[in-house]
């Protein structure tokens, strides 16, 4: 595996400042060298992205496109090399890390092929009006660990394709994948379009505020989210925020107990629970919900929990100590609170590894169903009116996603109608697409990805209003 990682500064791959270790989170041990950035560093990244910007912005879309495809193309050539560092940084299991980095192909390739024309606002009695697109500059990115590459494909596809340039930031604990692609792009890119610097931290008020950077694009905690934003403001950038959710799935009575049990573990558990849109609350009916336990407890005890590289293993362990301590506390708690049905103990051995675990008979303002968990951890909760049941998904903080599970799919569209979140699934989860806008209402979230709504947000509209110029003075 790769072991040698270079920082990305205007088209050269350069060691930084110093390096930290990398921790394969299975195992608990620096597997890899960081290279670490400071202010210069970052100034020269923004620099050189600032003195690309006009001949990249110059070029048509269509040219931009082939740009992006190519290092689309450049990806997928070496996707086991990305998926393999993907699984070591960040623990998922191979599978789905390959499927991450497919993923992230496909993105970069639909935004390649998206478009934002003129839009002709009025075209009457000699009046014109038109709208159009223009690019806003240098864009920065900052990016989590739960996903670090395709929550990064979501923002280099919108931003080089409208015409802007970036400067990255991956989370300190999986910034690997984030070098390995700017080592792609530097023989694709030209210098300066993309630029990748790493840190422990402490760059990120830094780039918030830097005056040369026109818009940040973070995805990660409402509580980082809120400083980002207090940050960009002294500058009136524009921001995109992707952040914390608390997301409920709603099963209504029509649903046997073992397919609405299955659909609602795969969703809570997918990725060990560490997806911003995992199933994070699920509220049953009261007549089905033992049967719902019985069966969604079963589900847990079948999971493979293992290192990710290893053939067979289903879930892997949470990324970071940090967010496994806090985990593991709300288990704690949810011990002394609730009914474990499944899991619970943590396994004595090396890693971060927590088994899927199902609590049953929670009240509404315990920890674990208030909160944000971010583990393979599921509260269920039982409901008796429908009513009550909505009230009660939506009392929270967070609007992110949700989803609703119902045979009488009319009944389920009416129920997902009143649910308070930027995208509720109908029968499906996670069924995410660049193709189609996904945005957070409350403190989930500001402006959209995906979708030409996305697309938009890398961009400033300008409207243009005409007249003719009468002949004679009046």
């Amino acid at each position: 595996m790769k072991t040698d990682f270079k920082l990305l500064v205007n088209g050269k791959l350069i060691d930084g400042v110093s390096t930290f270790d990398v921790i394969n989170p299975a195992t608990e041990e620096a597997f890899a060298q960081c290279p670490r950035a400071d202010e210069a560093l970052l100034n020269q990244a923004v620099a050189a992205a600032k003195a690309a910007f006009p001949a990249w912005s110059a070029l048509t879309a269509d040219e931009r496109g082939a740009y992006i495809n190519r290092l689309a193309d450049a990806i997928e050539a070496r996707i086991d090399e990305f998926a393999r560092l993907l699984t070591a940084e960040q623990g998922k299991p191979l599978d789905q890390a390959t499927y991450e980095i497919g993923g992230s192909i496909y993105t970069l390739r639909a935004f390649a092929a998206m478009r934002l024309p003129d839009q002709t606002l009025r075209d009457e009695n000699g009046n014109t009006v038109i709208e159009h697109r223009t690019p806003l500059g240098v864009c920065a990115s900052i990016t989590p660990w739960n996903f670090p590459v395709i929550l990064l494909a979501n923002k280099i596809g919108p931003c080089l394709i409208a015409g802007n340039t970036m400067v990255s930031k991956p989370a300190p604990t999986t910034p690997l994948t984030t070098l390995l692609l700017g080592e792609v792009a530097a023989g694709i890119l030209p210098p300066g379009v993309f630029n990748v610097v790493c840190d422990q931290n402490e760059l990120g008020p830094l780039i918030t505020g830097h005056p040369d950077i026109a818009k940040v694009a973070f995805t990660g905690s409402t509580a980082t989210g809120k400083k980002v934003m207090a940050s960009a403001a002294e500058g009136i950038k524009r921001v995109t925020l992707e952040l914390g959710g608390n997301d409920a799935a709603i099963v209504l009575d029509d649903v046997p107990a073992k397919i609405a049990a299955q659909k609602v573990y795969a969703g809570a558990m997918a990725n060990a629970g560490q997806i911003c849109v995992a199933i994070k609350r699920a509220y049953v009916p009261e007549a089905m919900y033992e049967e719902f336990c019985t069966e969604i407890a079963g589900l847990a005890e079948t999971a493979v929990v293992d290192d990710g590289s290893k053939q067979g293993s289903t879930i892997g362990p949470i990324q970071n100590r940090m967010q496994y301590e806090k985990v593991r506390d709300l288990i704690e708690d949810a011990k002394t609170r609730g009914r474990v049905i499944a899991g619970g103990e943590m396994p004595d051995r090396k890693g971060y590894f927590i088994p899927p675990t199902v609590v049953a008979d929670l009240d509404e303002d315990a920890p674990l169903v208030r909160e944000e968990q971010f583990g393979p951890v599921l509260p269920v909760l039982k409901y008796a009116d429908i009513d009550d049941v909505i009230a009660r998904a939506n009392d929270s903080p967070y609007g992110l996603g949700g989803t609703v599970w119902g045979m009488d799919q009319q009944r389920a569209l009416d129920v997902a109608r009143r649910i308070d979140a930027g995208t509720v699934w109908v029968n499906q989860h996670l069924a995410i697409d660049p193709n189609i806008p996904f945005r957070g209402s409350k403190q989930s979230g500001l402006g959209s990805e995906h979708g030409l709504a996305g697309l938009m947000e890398y961009t400033q509209a300008h409207v243009i209003n005409a007249v003719p110029l009468a002949a004679e003075p009046a």
